[in-house]
């Protein structure tokens, strides 16, 4: 995992409970070698807690605008269910790292 991410844990866990996140996964780059700090952007797979429509509009974009703000740089942020095609969903699965996951 990038240093960017590992240095600001504590601030991701405080986004997850702010948004309601039940678990946050950092894929792609930003987990190997291939991560350039100067321009790469930043990609998360979130499942939220159960909510409301409008509540879950409201904290996949509060917490992706967050994300946005924290690490100064442009965040992909996907759900797992909407993801149709099972090429990315298992190239997200082989290299996602956990980051938050709710007790």
């Amino acid at each position: 995992m990038t240093r960017i991410v590992a240095d600001h844990l504590p601030e991701l866990i405080a986004l997850c409970r702010r948004h309601q996140a039940r678990r946050l996964a950092l894929f792609g780059s930003a987990t190997g070698d291939a991560f350039d700090s100067s321009g790469s952007d930043l990609d998360f797979l979130v499942e939220f807690r159960p909510l409301a429509p409008p509540d879950h509009a409201d904290s996949y974009f509060g917490l992706l605008h967050d994300l946005e703000d924290l690490f100064a740089r442009r965040v992909d942020l996907l759900e797992r269910p909407p993801i149709r095609n099972p090429y990315l969903l298992e190239a997200i699965e082989e290299s996602e790292v956990v980051l938050y996951e709710a007790a």
